[in-house]
């Protein structure tokens, strides 16, 4: 290796060279990434689906010992759900991996060319950001979703999943790293963190000189940990308070389907619906039924003055609960007096991640996504949606409200950054 390595890796304490360790081999792998054609990417990333679809055995045998582990530590069954994986869900793992290779490759895409008045020609072209460092808690998937668009953008990636799934995080690894060497990358283009000791994660946050970017994903808590003790750049969103509005001009049979999804589907993950908003015209007709269906699904209403005067038994909402992310079967209902002040609402509990509205009105549907600023507006489909594979990214690397420099679901294109090219024909500047 290098000089530099040499000379940095011989100090410090033992999780200071190993952090130094994992990002410099990150660094000197994001060197070939860069260069590497697209078939090659692309051949990789097939292996990968069809080595997790083949060692799915391995990999839920692995899980499950993650699955009971946290179980006897008592974690909640939200948690256990965002931590197992089934055929079905590898099979999703795969089938991303594969959805993934078909994309456009963003690499050295010319994104814009123009002329100066001295004859100089300029031009932004696409490229890697170089190294990305992942951490997150509970999803095992994240693994191989982050590490395709990592490797389909050109670069290297460093995943450190939670103390939790650590089994399942190095199975998944372990395949994804040998399908690298079938095509002779370098295995250390995908490192999965081998140790869940807090104390590394602090130290990998200080290797600015070798990591370009962080995307934690998980909580608020290890969100908010993250952006404080990292000196890299943070891609973050800190949670997700979706909310779905019911127009007075919804079709009742659809807004109800929707509203079930939103909450039902799977509650423990961001984009599930935490506030249901009701336009007051409707509300009388519409709350019963649907709180009905909710509560049929096990679901804990806790609403406004007004909805419990329609729905008297139900929970009163306090006002606490319209900034909660629930990441449960719970869910805040408050009746509005139009569609401004369900903005209104949005505006102010709201966290910029996933917003939908059950409209038949077209005007109604457009001012809501004119006017909600949210990193994904939805009209007459469920939140559930707001999910890089489902709007066609292949995966995603994770969810941005920050608006620095993605803002929403992330996909390959989110994982480059732009560079100057200069075309001259002998100009000096005077």
């Amino acid at each position: 290796m290098s000089e530099i390595k040499k000379q940095t890796i011989t100090h410090g304490s033992p999780t200071t060279r190993l952090a130094v360790e994992i990002a410099q081999k990150a660094k000197n792998a994001s060197s070939v990434l860069a260069k590497v054609s697209s078939r090659i990417k692309d051949e990789a990333l097939r292996a990968m689906s069809v080595g997790v679809l083949s060692e799915s055995s391995f990999i839920i045998e692995e899980n499950k010992k993650d699955i009971e582990e946290a179980r006897n530590k008592g974690l909640s069954q939200s948690f256990i759900d965002r931590l197992t994986l089934d055929q079905g869900r590898i099979k999703s793992m795969s089938d991303g991996l594969v959805q993934i290779a078909s994309l456009k490759d963003p690499v050295g895409e010319v994104l814009s060319m123009w002329k100066r008045p001295n004859g100089l020609l300029v031009g932004k072209v696409r490229i890697p950001l170089g190294v990305i460092g992942i951490i997150y808690e509970s999803r095992p998937n994240v693994t191989a979703d982050g590490a395709g668009l990592c490797l389909k953008a050109g670069n290297a990636v460093i995943l450190r999943g939670g103390s939790e799934s650590i089994r399942s995080n190095l199975a998944i690894g372990e395949i994804l790293r040998r399908a690298l060497k079938w095509v002779d990358l370098p295995e250390e283009s995908i490192q999965i963190v081998p140790i869940s000791d807090r104390n590394l994660i602090l130290e990998l946050l200080k290797q600015e000189e070798y990591i370009d970017l962080i995307i934690p994903r998980g909580g608020e808590g290890l969100i908010r940990f993250t952006v404080e003790n990292s000196r890299i750049p943070v891609l973050k969103h800190y949670k997700g308070v979706c909310h779905v509005f019911v127009d007075e001009t919804a079709d009742f049979e659809m807004a109800e389907a929707i509203c079930l999804n939103a909450k039902v589907q799977r509650p423990g993950v961001c984009n599930a619906a935490e506030t249901l908003l009701v336009h007051e015209k409707i509300a009388e007709k519409f709350l019963p039924s649907v709180i009905k269906s909710l509560e049929e699904n096990g679901v804990e209403i806790r609403g406004c003055e007004s909805t419990r005067s329609i729905v008297p038994h139900v929970k009163q909402a306090k006002e606490e609960d319209w900034y909660e992310e629930y990441l449960d079967l719970i869910l805040s209902v408050k009746v509005v007096d139009s569609l401004s002040d369900a903005v209104s609402h949005i505006e102010k509990y709201g966290s910029n991640h996933t917003e939908a509205i059950v409209t038949r009105d077209y005007r109604n549907a457009q001012l809501f996504l004119n006017n909600v600023n949210s990193s994904t507006v939805i009209v007459n489909a469920s939140t559930r949606f707001s999910d890089g594979f489902e709007l066609g990214l292949g995966a995603e690397i994770g969810i941005s409200t920050s608006k620095l420099h993605a803002f929403g679901p992330m996909g390959v294109e989110d994982l480059t950054v732009s560079k100057f090219i200069v075309y001259g024909d002998g100009q000096i500047r005077t």
